[in-house]
């Protein structure tokens, strides 16, 4: 084995300990330790929805948890985590683009809190990926507006806060919808965070918390953006019209049990011995800016030792193209280019630790000097490929995407870059 692919090998082990340390039962019992919910009042129970890419583990610990005490339990969940779990109605969902199936999800989950009394105890359980698994158009407003949305912002590199502000205003259970619905039921909310920041407004769009902002504005930044006009006629409707008054959102507790720095750190502890350092846990941003902090970083560390540099965070793609890919995919496309000479070997891996980045079936890439070569060996141009956001392509011809399969968790992504001596 030579020392690239020993590198690669230790890469993906170091990565796999970053979704490790994010498994959401683990977490989920944990918390459990110090937090358990608190118990129904007499002629109450406990009602149960779990949201997100980690829906599932974190249902069936907390069921494990509660025994025989929940009434009723919804599970909602991506395509690919679904399965049946005792206990629980599991609905799957489109993501990242909401579809139907997500929509009927949301029907259900606020049905089933608007049947809680103040006697019950409602427990929800929140991962990334809720906003596109639940979505619940405000009045108005149908699905394929919402999903047209959603493809807007994408496209346009709005940051995950950004659309998260845009989002709550056009739904039912976003932005303390939850709240509302289950009232006078008390909340306790069990939190995964996607979100460097770990901002509760912004993980899975805030259904437990207040919203991140108003109606006004979230027109404003689509203005200032240039998209209010390419937004269907019915959501500019709809943010047009001032918002009816409403009393503030009922108060939760809510309980972060797991982040994308615990996944960062637990990177560190797997790499002893490569000196390892985190040297970004907010890289976010566009995906350009990204690569420049990666490959600079390389400036600080001396040759002779090897050395494992970590970051974490999440960051936009400006859609300049019609190709496959995502974030990771191309910030890993991206160094693979502009990487300097090291004299010395290389491997940097991008990931999403739920396994899935963008509409691809890889995780991410993982990439070294040789990388551009055997692109062109297989008869691509990498320069091309890059600028249509055909990062998929590019590194399937090198044989460098990362495919794990769903995680079962999701607390952003992270990268490493491994240095030889």
């Amino acid at each position: 084995m030579t020392v690239v692919e020993a590198l690669r090998e230790r890469a993906k082990e170091l990565f796999s300990a970053a979704c490790t340390a994010a498994d959401p039962a683990h977490a989920l019992r944990a918390a459990l330790d110090t937090n358990p919910p608190p118990r129904p009042d007499p002629g109450g129970s406990y009602l149960l929805v779990a949201v997100g890419k980690a829906a599932l583990p974190m249902a069936e610990a907390m069921l494990g948890h509660l025994g025989q005490s929940a009434r009723e339990a919804l599970v909602i969940t991506n395509y690919e985590n679904a399965r049946d779990l005792p206990g629980a109605r599991v609905i799957a969902a489109g993501h990242p683009v909401p579809d139907e199936n997500g929509a009927r999800g949301a029907d259900e989950v606020a049905a089933l809190l608007s049947s809680a009394t103040g006697e019950d105890r409602v427990i929800a359980l929140i991962s990334g990926g809720g906003s596109a698994l639940l979505p619940a158009p405000a009045e108005g407003l149908g699905l394929s507006d919402k999903a047209e949305v959603n493809r807007l912002l994408l496209a346009h590199g709005f940051e995950i806060t950004e659309i998260n502000l845009i989002r709550q205003q056009l739904s039912r259970l976003k932005g303390g919808g939850m709240l509302r619905i289950a009232a006078p039921a008390p909340v306790t909310a069990y939190i995964l965070s996607d979100v460097i920041g770990d901002d509760l407004r912004v993980i899975a769009s805030g259904p437990t918390v207040a919203p991140i902002g108003t109606r006004a504005e979230a027109r404003a930044l689509l203005e200032k953006r240039g998209v209010w006009s390419q937004l269907p006629a019915p959501v500019r409707a709809h943010l047009e019209r001032a918002r009816p008054d409403e009393p503030p959102s009922p108060q939760a507790t809510n309980i972060l049990i797991g982040s994308n720095r615990k996944s960062l750190e637990a990177v560190a502890e797997a790499a002893a011995g490569l000196a390892p350092q985190i040297v970004s846990d907010q890289l976010t941003g566009d995906v350009a800016d990204a690569a420049k902090i990666v490959t600079d970083s390389v400036r600080s560390v001396p040759k002779g030792r090897a050395a494992c540099l970590i970051f974490g965070g999440e960051t936009t793609v400006t859609l300049k193209g019609d190709g496959l890919g995502g974030r990771n995919q191309e910030l890993a496309l991206r160094v693979s280019l502009s990487m300097p000479d090291l004299g010395r070997d290389w491997v940097f891996l991008s990931g999403g630790t739920d396994g899935r980045d963008g509409p691809t079936e890889a995780a991410g890439g993982f990439v070294d000097a040789g990388t551009a070569t055997r692109i062109r060996a297989a008869g691509k141009d990498p320069d091309a490929l890059l600028a249509n956001n055909d990062s998929n392509a590019a590194l399937a011809a090198a044989g460098d995407l990362l495919v794990t399969g769903g995680t079962g968790t999701n607390v952003a992504d992270v990268q490493i870059l491994l240095l030889g001596p």
